[in-house]
């Protein structure tokens, strides 16, 4: 795993994820990149869980995975654990959801309060389980 500091362009980093996606999500995908960021400081950034972008931190369940970000077009989507989709399903009534990942529409710009609010979430939740 690499610390979310890295830049590093290597095989199986993010950036090399990002890269590989339409030019059109890119900047999507790094504007949630950076919110996860500043959302959680010191998180490990990984792509080994689904080979999508993950984010965690040591000492909780499920590896610590709190956060993820993939795209499937025509959707950059932000997957997050369960409940936080179904506790903020109001705010999300204009997006395509599943039970742990919400679906931001290529075409459109990114709600970035609205993911840090998410992380926020699911990073409790994280906490929250373990204690």
């Amino acid at each position: 795993m690499k610390r979310i500091k890295s830049e590093s362009a290597a095989p199986g980093s993010v950036n090399d994820y990002i890269s590989k996606c339409p030019k059109e999500a890119q900047g999507k995908m790094k504007a949630i990149r950076d919110a996860i960021r500043e959302v959680a400081p010191g998180s490990m950034e990984t792509v080994s869980y689904f080979q999508i972008p993950g984010y965690s931190f040591a000492g909780y369940d499920y590896n610590g995975m709190f956060a993820w970000f993939s795209f499937r077009k025509p959707d950059v989507r932000l997957h997050l654990r369960p409940p936080v989709i179904q506790d903020h399903r109001k705010a999300l009534a204009s997006y395509k959801t599943t039970r742990a990942i919400v679906s931001f529409p290529e075409g459109e710009e990114i709600p970035i309060a609205l993911v840090k609010k998410l992380v926020r979430a699911s990073l409790k939740v994280m906490k929250d389980k373990s204690g």
